[in-house]
């Protein structure tokens, strides 16, 4: 079978490997724009901040050693311009001749990746304003950076790869600012777990402001100042990060269905024209959850979707489930992890979403180097199945939403989860893991022993009316009259048994437990403020 397949970074040297080894007799060709193949995008933003310090390390597979290791011919600096489905041909033309060239294929791979979006402000043509999409980006950042006449920076985009250059920036001593147009950080993660990250880079030196466009870039040959629609800011250095988009204008009027230039494929990869597939940032897969189309433009999908679309090619039929839109990002002091619906998604698709946060200790509290995770977990209230996590923490944050992920996968309900047999050691987790904690108390919720106002809830006023209870291991809260859970061994002095009491301590923990106590001894309006100080700012009226 003759395999011709456009693009060989992630998806189209993961699919062409892949032929190779269910059948050598397969003749495969990659065709790549770029002069690199199989290299680690993720990566880049590492080696600006000499995480990585060789560039080498940034190149999984030369093309010559891609080619003697699977067997799969390799084309670069050739690009694809047309394609004719009906002949099942073609055309590319060498990048520096011109020449251009028509080869015929049996079945087609569509992997050409995605570009960075360029907005159409005037100075994105000023020198030190640059993306981070190759690893010749990277280069040339690092060496600017490393030059020693980089003070400030301004990252265009809140999203994972732009945090992460930040962080690297920040950490070479340049002073970074991040700017975006959406009204928070880091798509995938609900408001109030966003602006706790926003806040946490805030206080590392990365201020974030978002909800403010870009309008133009200033400067007498060298970029000087970025201009918004809010203010201005001084800089030496722009790294525009603020998304992709796919590189699929070459397939106009071949019929390949696409939706705003990505192109829709099958559970199996296929597109709609017969011998033609897709894969990776230029291609749709769908939602594991819903069903329905969704873009992930991760390096994880498609290398998973290109080793099915693979062996679908040699017909065994192996469809991809879908994906979560699952993530995780290291930043300063702070890891962030994802997956499945955020609770304002999930009520868009018509679920009824019921969610807790929790601050739960990462390992076992007495451990050095012990901390906590935030953890939000979310769930249907009518079938308690499992529909997304979100995670904070300095720690392995990865741990918890890869046990999120697995039970979304296999459609697991709160119940199936409940008590599992994870792993303890006090190096590693506590004895009860975090992601059972925090399950065991959205369980309590449902169940109607815990009852609380979510962050969400009391930063909208929900909570007005309720008089505030210092539930505090030692007194914290000006104003708030203490309560230590330790000694009521009845009702309260000066609370009344009917009293509307919103009860608040570090974390929640002991507002849970004197809740528990206070129910106990009759009190029928108690509340909790979920996450505590740790997560609220709580100020109590004089």
């Amino acid at each position: 079978m003759k395999v011709l397949v456009l693009g060989g970074v992630a998806a189209g040297t993961k699919i062409a490997a892949k032929l190779m080894r269910e059948d050598r007799a397969n003749e495969v060709l990659v065709i790549n724009k770029g002069k690199n193949i199989s290299y680690a995008g993720c990566g880049l933003p590492y080696y600006v901040g000499h995480v990585i310090e060789e560039k080498e390390e940034l190149i999984v597979n030369t093309p010559e050693k891609y080619q003697k290791l699977t067997g799969v011919k390799v084309l670069t600096e050739t690009e694809a311009i047309k394609v004719d489905p009906e002949a099942k041909k073609v055309i590319a033309k060498d990048c520096n001749t011109g020449a251009e060239t028509e080869y015929d294929y049996d079945k087609l791979v569509i992997s050409v990746g995605a570009s960075p979006v360029k907005p159409p402000i005037e100075g994105m043509d000023l020198e030190n304003v640059f993306f981070v999409r190759t690893p010749e980006d990277a280069i040339a950042i690092r060496d600017v950076v490393d030059s020693g006449n980089i003070k400030k920076a301004v990252v265009v985009g809140a999203g994972y790869i732009g945090l992460e250059i930040a962080e690297n920036l920040k950490a070479r001593g340049v002073r970074p600012f991040v700017l975006d147009m959406a009204p928070t950080v880091l798509p995938g993660f609900d408001t109030e777990m966003a602006g706790k990250v926003a806040d946490t880079l805030f206080a590392a030196g990365i201020p974030v402001v978002t909800g403010v466009r870009v309008t133009g870039i200033e400067g007498n040959g060298k970029v000087e100042k970025v201009l918004t629609n809010k203010k201005a800011y001084k800089t030496d250095l722009v790294i525009m990060s603020a998304g992709i988009r796919p590189n699929t204008a070459f397939l106009e009027g071949t019929g390949i269905e696409m939706f705003k230039g990505t192109i829709l494929t099958n559970e199996f990869g296929e597109t709609n024209i017969k011998d033609i597939y897709a894969a990776g940032d230029c291609a749709m897969v769908h939602n594991a959850i819903t069903g329905k189309p969704a873009w992930s433009p991760m390096g994880s999908t498609a290398n998973i979707a290109g080793r099915l679309i693979a062996q679908n090619m040699m017909g065994k039929e192996k469809g991809y489930r879908g994906v979560l839109g699952t993530a995780v990002c290291k930043l300063p002091g702070m890891n962030v992890g994802r997956t499945g619906l955020t609770e304002e998604q999930a009520k868009a698709e018509g679920f009824n979403p019921i969610s807790v946060i929790t601050i739960v200790d990462d390992k076992a509290h007495y451990f050095p180097g012990a901390s906590t995770f935030t953890i939000k977990l979310i769930a249907d209230k009518d079938t308690l199945k499992l529909l997304g996590v979100q995670v904070l923490g300095s720690g392995a944050v990865d741990k918890v939403v890869d046990i999120a992920a697995t039970g979304i996968m296999c459609k697991a309900t709160l119940a199936d989860l409940a008590d599992m047999d994870l792993a303890y050691a006090p190096p590693f987790s506590t004895a009860i893991h975090p992601f059972e904690h925090t399950l065991n108390v959205l369980m309590n919720k449902i169940n109607g022993n815990f009852n609380t106002f979510t962050p969400v809830e009391f930063a909208n006023g929900e909570a007005e009316g309720y008089k505030i209870i210092d539930a505090c291991l030692k007194p914290s809260i000006d104003g708030a009259p203490y309560v230590d859970l330790t000694t009521v061994e009845g009702p309260i002095d000066g609370l009344g048994l009917d009293d509307k009491i919103l009860l608040v301590c570090n974390k929640g923990k002991r507002a849970y437990l004197l809740q528990n106590r206070m129910k106990f001894y009759g009190y029928t309006n108690t509340k909790v403020l979920e996450g505590g100080i740790g997560f609220n700012d709580v100020e109590v009226d004089s």
